[in-house]
């Protein structure tokens, strides 16, 4: 078919064709239980659009509507668009198409005019960057290829209402760049559902899944309708370690017409759980699969079906990436001195942060339109995306219904400001035009000015603020004649860091994207047949980074685990030797040059030229680990050179110097590296014979492990002084000068080429290269200065003061 592919057929690949939740969906069926269906792709659409000449009158209302930007405009607008979009016929091969696949699936699950959710798929939705948190509609319960028609042509039109137009502004997203997928799937006959995050959504802890569920359909959790029940269960033990029951007052259900509504829920049960405790480890098992298949937190919408048994009933109705804490990746701060004063109103602590405002009561979205301003504290029952052209104006949220994966903590936390949500009582206890304190961290809100307004705190006396852009280009503009470079293990964290003053990526650890991207040990995939997967996940791990600060560039230091670590691989107790000292062992150029291992290195090597050739990215460099004999080294550049990969002006492979050896034959180990990176850490370990994972001398005298003893220092002297005499460059890539000061000094001296720090020191480190470079160079100025006048210091006196003021004063 032209326009319709099954959800079994697509994958992650797949997203400009199926969007986000179809490609997702299509992924997690590949791993768990998903409802049967197709996506209607957006070929479908961008076709409907041309042949109805849509395309062209859609831009010329929002070019007519939209000139502010204030809600009114944006409802206007969307108001057309829609009517527009739901009015025009489909092309008569499209609806034929649609029908056909309709009828397969009622084959498939052997009931006449089955029962469909018909959902939304956009491109731009469902990815780390632009999650849209539901902007587009859904619609449950459809039956009948007539009616699968009409709500397709619905979905479409859903992504202009006005809040899908507000949130693609705000995200960056062009309007004619975004096309609509539509997914038509089973409907599950929900006893309960909820939602799943493989993080928790208020701090980012990644030991844990919460899990958030209701009676009935997942909408009542999504909407904030009911404060869900909470289970937080530990990744490592796959224990309820956290278990809150909450009084669910109603349901979402379907009537006997098929529509979706809210019924009461009687005491016993609305008090009951949700969950039976093994409904709950098993969902949390599956979220974590799910979570090491993707190789980042996602969030997961789940149902349990009323007419199957344990465990056939739980399925998954979508995965995506989590939004918030996978582009932060940082820890939520603790406030220091939390705000003091009466606490008011308690709840979930949904979106970290604290916020100073009048409340504003609002009921209903007329209630926002007429009473919030920005700056206000929004108070209300719940959200739904409707209200997100309000939100956007608080400072702070709080809702009496929801749970920390409600509609208005996403939200939040998306928009960066505090929430606190499921208080049960914030509209009656606050009062409207108080000024209170919203504490997201902490799930409170404090009478008064507890703390500052955001817009009230000034500096002290004689300080001056800069915004962070203005702060990181004064850094930018600092020379260096030594390069500053960062260390990366996880690729995910480079959107954070990408801005910082550094001038590449000196050190990137592939081991965090073979154990969390790819999971399972090379030799096992090449046992299974899927060594695909490895060079693929390897490839996108690297290009994520080497894309994101193209043209500076990206060394990708070659796997250095040990045995032991390779071992926790899936599949890695079969390929792997018990070894009594790994740290010493069959680790770094040794396994890849070993018949035992080869193959797999060479997976490495392909993903490497897949990411320079086929993606593009020429500024991806390579370094050898744990190097130790020149015939090794020879044996490794073979190995390069048969897969394609060999060093030239665009393509530099180093070597890691951590073993002794490196520093006493630099010369001939130069033969086959274009330049050296010092791994300070191991250098320290064989030149003083300290195991690093021992802390048993440490504690007897730090000494015993510090990169600034003298041996050391040494052997990095050496081997600068030597590898420049062979023109080849040298790096340092430990811990030591992201630690201490004195050894950055002591590198620029000894000539270093550059200094690759972790993310947290770049700033410093900068600054300080600069200042020992100034030092050094004034230093010499001075010699050569005092060698001048050295036999008449009085005549340079009167120099000095000729130059500086135009004449001799006596």
């Amino acid at each position: 078919m032209r326009f319709i592919k099954w959800i079994s057929e697509v994958g992650k690949n797949d997203i400009v064709l199926v969007g986000g939740k179809g490609a997702n969906l299509g992924e997690v069926a590949r791993i768990a239980q998903v409802p049967p269906g197709f996506v209607v792709t957006s070929e479908a659409f961008r076709y409907f659009l041309e042949a109805t000449g849509l395309r062209e009158r859609i831009k010329g209302v929002l070019s007519e509507f939209i000139t502010k930007g204030e809600p009114e405009e944006y409802e206007k607008a969307s108001a057309e668009i829609r009517k527009m979009v739901e009015s025009s016929p489909l092309p008569a091969d499209l609806e034929k198409e649609i029908a056909e696949a309709y009828a397969r699936l009622c084959e498939i699950t052997g009931v006449k005019n089955v029962a469909v959710a018909v959902r939304s798929s956009a491109t731009a939705e469902d990815i780390p960057e632009a999650s849209f948190a539901g902007q587009q509609d859904t619609y449950l319960n459809v039956r009948g290829v007539e009616n699968v028609v009409t709500y397709v042509k619905k979905v479409w039109s859903s992504l202009y209402t006005a809040r899908a137009l507000y949130y693609r502004e705000k995200m960056g997203i062009p309007h004619e760049k975004s096309l609509m997928a539509v997914v038509v799937q089973k409907l599950v006959n929900a006893r309960s559902a909820g939602v799943m995050f493989t993080l928790d959504p208020t701090n980012g802890d990644r030991s844990k899944v919460v899990i958030e569920a209701s009676w009935g359909l997942g909408e009542g959790v999504v909407r904030g309708i009911v404060t869900p029940d909470e289970y937080v269960v530990d990744k490592a033990t796959m224990k309820i370690v956290e278990k809150r029951i909450s009084t669910k007052k109603v349901a979402v259900v379907r009537d006997d017409g098929g529509l979706t509504k809210e019924v009461e829920l009687p005491l016993d049960k609305a008090q009951a759980p949700a969950l039976e405790d093994s409904e709950v480890v098993e969902l949390a098992k599956m979220a974590v699969k799910l979570e090491q298949h993707y190789g980042h937190p996602v969030d997961i919408e789940f149902a349990v079906d009323a007419d199957m048994a344990f465990p056939q009933n739980l399925f998954i109705l979508q995965a995506r990436p989590e939004t918030v804490w996978s582009r932060k990746q940082a820890e939520v701060k603790k406030e220091e001195g939390a705000p003091a004063g009466a606490v008011v109103v308690r709840g979930i602590a949904a979106s970290p942060g604290v916020a100073v405002g009048a409340a504003k009561v609002c009921l209903t979205l007329d209630d926002a339109k007429k009473k919030l301003k920005k700056g206000d504290i929004l108070v209300t029952k719940m959200t739904d995306p409707d209200w997100v052209p309000y939100m956007r104006l608080a400072a702070a949220i709080v809702t009496d219904e929801g749970g920390r994966t409600s509609h208005a903590a996403i939200v939040s936390r998306e928009l960066g400001i505090p929430a606190v949500v499921g208080t049960g009582n914030a509209t009656s206890v606050l009062k409207d035009g108080e000024i209170y304190t919203v504490d997201g961290s902490r799930g409170v809100v404090l009478a008064g000015a507890a703390a500052e307004k955001a817009e009230e705190r000034k500096p002290a006396e004689g300080a001056a603020v800069a915004p962070k852009e203005i702060i990181l280009h004064i850094y930018r503009s600092i020379p260096t004649g030594t390069k500053v470079y960062m260390n990366l293990g996880e690729p995910d964290k480079i959107d954070e860091y990408k801005d910082l003053p550094f001038d590449g990526i000196g050190l990137m650890r592939i081991e965090f994207v073979i154990s969390s991207w790819v999971g399972q040990h090379p030799l096992y995939l090449l046992s299974i047949g899927k060594e695909d997967k490895f060079v693929s996940k390897m490839a996108e791990g690297i290009a994520k980074v080497a894309s994101a600060i193209y043209p500076r560039p990206v060394v990708v230091r070659f796997s250095d685990f040990k045995s032991n670590e390779y071992r926790g691989l899936e599949g890695g107790e079969k390929f792997e030797p018990e070894e009594r000292n790994p740290m010493l062992g069959w680790r770094g150029v040794s396994r890849y040059i070993s018949p035992q291992y080869e193959k797999a290195f060479r997976l490495e090597l392909k993903a490497i030229k897949k990411a320079r050739e086929e993606m593009g990215l020429t500024n991806v460099w390579v370094m050898a680990p744990f190097v130790r004999t020149v015939w090794e080294a020879e044996r490794f550049a073979k190995l390069l050179e048969e897969e394609g990969l060999v060093g030239d002006r665009d393509f530099k492979v180093w070597a890691m110097a951590e073993v002794p050896s490196i520093a006493f034959m630099v010369e001939e180990f130069s033969q086959y590296f274009d330049g050296f990176s010092i791994g300070s850490n191991d250098l320290t370990q064989l030149v003083l014979g300290v195991d690093r994972d021992n802390d048993i001398l440490v504690r007897i005298n730090p000494k015993y492990f510090d990169e600034r003893e003298a041996p050391v220092l040494r052997a990095i002297y050496e081997l600068i002084r030597r590898a420049h005499k062979m023109g080849r460059t040298v790096s340092i890539c430990g811990q030591g000068p992201s630690v201490y000061p004195q050894l950055v000094e002591f590198l620029v001296r000894a000539g270093i080429d550059s200094i690759s720090v972790n993310p947290d020191a770049v700033l410093q480190t900068r600054v300080q290269v600069a200042s020992v470079e100034l030092k050094v160079l004034r230093e010499r100025l001075d010699a050569i200065y005092s060698a001048l006048y050295k036999h008449d210091e009085q005549a340079e006196f009167y120099e000095i003061l000729k130059k500086v003021f135009g004449k001799v004063n006596y």
